[in-house]
């Protein structure tokens, strides 16, 4: 009997992951919570804090997003196809949420990097403003989004870009070439 019953479970959380709900102004409300999260009410369910994720991260910005739950398995809840879909207000809601986790500062140019034990040592300017970061070398730290766009992840998974490499001085490729 309970071999059953997790058969049954597993089957039903198997129609729930397969189920693509989209979300809309229609049928979901989405609200700022007083920690600054972003809390959802789909029809009867409830969720106090949910997150939200790009679909296609590097290619389409403008939407496809991923409304997830907040805890460790992360299901997702539904999609909002597009920001027209659920109104300005509720787009500006997503929009900073979308800001504050993909966060990825450009580099704008590379004063020094320190290649010791296992670990590269950046010292950049941003347009945040000048940064230093460390990184794990051989690891998936610098990752070619195309022939001269790289992404930079450091030790703490902060990301920072650099658009195209060709932009920057034959000096700061040079100090690049270890991760190109």
């Amino acid at each position: 009997m309970k071999e059953e019953f997790q058969l049954s479970q597993m089957e039903q959380e198997t129609d729930e992951m397969l189920r693509i709900r989209y979300l809309n102004k229609d049928n979901a409300v989405f609200q700022k919570t007083p920690g600054g999260f972003l809390s959802l009410t789909v029809g009867e369910e409830v969720y106090p804090r949910v997150q939200v994720a790009r679909m296609f991260p590097f290619m389409y910005k403008e939407g496809l997003l991923s409304i997830r739950t907040a805890d460790e398995r992360s299901k997702e809840i539904g999609i909002v196809e597009k920001y027209e879909d659920v109104g300005a207000e509720t787009a500006d809601l997503l929009k900073e949420q979308l800001n504050l986790k993909y966060f990825t500062p450009v580099i704008t140019r590379i004063n020094h990097i320190k290649d010791e034990y296992g670990y590269a040592y950046f010292d950049v300017d941003t347009n945040h403003g000048p940064c230093k970061f460390t990184i794990q070398m051989g690891g998936n730290a610098v990752v070619h989004l195309s022939e001269t766009r790289i992404l930079i992840m450091d030790i703490d998974e902060n990301r920072f870009e650099i658009p195209d490499i060709m932009e920057l001085t034959a000096g700061e490729r040079k100090k690049l070439d270890l991760f190109l």
